[in-house]
C-alpha cells in the first residue's frame, strides 16, 4: 500500500540541511537514505537513514530512523499526530522500564524544514512480522517457524505488555498521554476519543452502520468495574515489534499511546492477530489459528502480571471497532492513490466485516 507522495531525494537534502543546523558548526553532515520501511505500519511515515558527521578529528556514523507526521494530502489515519508525545513516551519507557525501545535523538516540532514535524531515533536491528502481505498468508519467517519458536515469540510479546503495565504512577508520569475528550474515567475519555476519530473517518467516506452498531453494543455492555489505569501502548501488536531470535529488540509505533485499563492492550494484541487471521481465511488460507489464542494470551498475562483480566469481550469488540476505523482511513487512502475504487457502503472497507457483524450481535466471543 502506498503511503506518501514525498520525494525521497528532496527529503534527504532537506534533512541534511536541518542536521547541519542542529550540529556544531563544521560538522559537515552527510546523509544517505536507505528507503522507507515498507513491510509494516499504516500510519506515520518511517524513513531509514545512514548519517555521518565530524566530531573533532573523527567522523561519527549512526544508523537512524526518522518518523514523520504524514502529509494531510496523503490521507493520514489519525486527525492529529503529536510527535512530541511519542518522542517523550519513548524516552520515558526507555528510562523507566526494561522494555526495549530505540534511543531518541532529536525532535523537530516545526514543519518548515521538511514539510512536517518529525523525530529521529536510533535504528535497531531485527525483523518484524509483515503486514503486507499479512504474515498469516505464509511464506515469511514467522509463519514458517516451528511451534516452539512461535510460542516463544508469543510469550515474549505478552511480557512486553506486562512490563509496560508495571510502570508506577502512570497517571502522573505519563499524564501528557491522557485524552482531552470528556469523561469521568480514563476508559470513558478513551472511548470518547475513539468516537471523535470515527467522526473524522466518516466525514470522508460516509457513516458505517456496522461500526455504529458496535458503538451501541459497547455502550450497552460497559464494564461494571474498570480495572486500574496503566500506561497503554495503544497499538500493541507484533507487527510493531522488531525481533531477533524471536525475542523483542524494539517496541515501535506509539501514535495510539494513552492511559486506560490494561485490557485495552491485551485485547488489542489478541484481535490484531485475529484480524489478519480473518483476512487469511477470507481468501482461502489456513492462517495461524493456534497463535495468539485468547485463552493462551490471557493465561500468560495473568500468570506473569499477577492481575486478573476482565470483560475481554468488551475490550476485544472495542479493538475490532478501532480496526474498522483504521480500514476506513486506509481504504480512503488507497482510493486516493488509485489502488481501489471507494465502495458506496463504507462497511465494505472492513476486512473483518463478518467478525464485526457477530460482535454487533454479541455472538463473536462466545
Amino acid at each position: 500500500m502506498r503511503r506518501s507522495t514525498r520525494d525521497l531525494e528532496d527529503l534527504r537534502a532537506r534533512l541534511r540541511t536541518w542536521l547541519a543546523g542542529r550540529l556544531p558548526e563544521g560538522s559537515d553532515p552527510e546523509i544517505s537514505v536507505s528507503g522507507p520501511a515498507s513491510q509494516t505500519g499504516m500510519s506515520s511515515e518511517t524513513l531509514l537513514l545512514d548519517a555521518s558527521w565530524r566530531e573533532g578529528s573523527r567522523r561519527r556514523t549512526a544508523s537512524l530512523v526518522v518518523r514523520l507526521a504524514p502529509d494531510v494530502c496523503d490521507v493520514p489515519v489519525f486527525p492529529n499526530y503529536d510527535l512530541g508525545k511519542q518522542f517523550e513516551a519513548l524516552r520515558l519507557v526507555r528510562e523507566l522500564t526494561s522494555v526495549p525501545v530505540p534511543k531518541t535523538w532529536w525532535l523537530e516540532r516545526d514543519p518548515a524544514p521538511v514539510g512536517s514535524p518529525f523525530f529521529v531515533m536510533s535504528r535497531v536491528e531485527g525483523v518484524v512480522p509483515p503486514d503486507v502481505m499479512p504474515y498469516t498468508f505464509g511464506e515469511n519467517w514467522l509463519y514458517d517457524a516451528p511451534d516452539v519458536l512461535r510460542r516463544r515469540l508469543q510469550q515474549e510479546s505478552i511480557s512486553v505488555l506486562v512490563r509496560l503495565h508495571a510502570v508506577e504512577r502512570p497517571s502522573q508520569v505519563f499524564g501528557f498521554l491522557s485524552f482531552d475528550e470528556p469523561g469521568s474515567t480514563d476508559l470513558e475519555r478513551h472511548f470518547a476519543h475513539t468516537r471523535s476519530w470515527y467522526a473524522y473517518a466518516a466525514a470522508d467516506v460516509g457513516r458505517s452502520r456496522l461500526l455504529e452498531r458496535c458503538f451501541d453494543w459497547l455502550e450497552g455492555h460497559w464494564p461494571s468495574t474498570e480495572t486500574e489505569t496503566v500506561l497503554s501502548w495503544g497499538d500493541a501488536r507484533i507487527g510493531n515489534i522488531l525481533y531477533d531470535g524471536y525475542r523483542p529488540t524494539a517496541v515501535l509505533d506509539w501514535e495510539m499511546a494513552g492511559l486506560g485499563p490494561r485490557e485495552l492492550d491485551v485485547a488489542w494484541m489478541i484481535f490484531s492477530h485475529r484480524v489478519f487471521q480473518e483476512i487469511a481465511n477470507a481468501v482461502g488460507f489456513d492462517g495461524m489459528p493456534d497463535f495468539m489464542r485468547p485463552e493462551d494470551v490471557i493465561d500468560t498475562y495473568e500468570r506473569e502480571s499477577g492481575r486478573q483480566l476482565r470483560d475481554i469481550a468488551f475490550y476485544g469488540t472495542y479493538a475490532a471497532l478501532q480496526w474498522g476505523i483504521v480500514f476506513m482511513r486506509t481504504g480512503k487512502r488507497q482510493a486516493y492513490f488509485g489502488e481501489i475504487t471507494l465502495p458506496e457502503d463504507p462497511d465494505d472497507l472492513m476486512h473483518h466485516r463478518a467478525a464485526l457483524e457477530k460482535m454487533a450481535d454479541g455472538r463473536y466471543w462466545d
